[in-house]
């Protein structure tokens, strides 16, 4: 249900940096950077040398497939 909600409160399009995504997917730095290495997490979008940010229609493509998991 939480997942519904911030479906709800997300822009339809932008940028969202790595802190506003992890509050939205419950998992650590670590566990997050592991996860865009073995594919289970979209890939950033560089937007400078040091920044890097996530579309948020990946995230909310994210969330909706760990929702359909999670029902599955």
């Amino acid at each position: 249900m939480s997942q519904i909600i911030h479906l709800q409160l997300l822009p339809q399009a932008g940028f969202l940096r790595l802190p506003q995504v992890l509050q939205i997917i419950p998992v650590g730095k670590s566990t997050w950077w592991a996860g865009i290495q073995t594919g289970r997490f979209p890939k950033g979008v560089k937007l400078g040398p040091r920044t890097t940010a996530w579309r948020v229609e990946d995230i909310r493509q994210l969330l909706q497939e760990l929702g359909a998991s999670d029902e599955a």
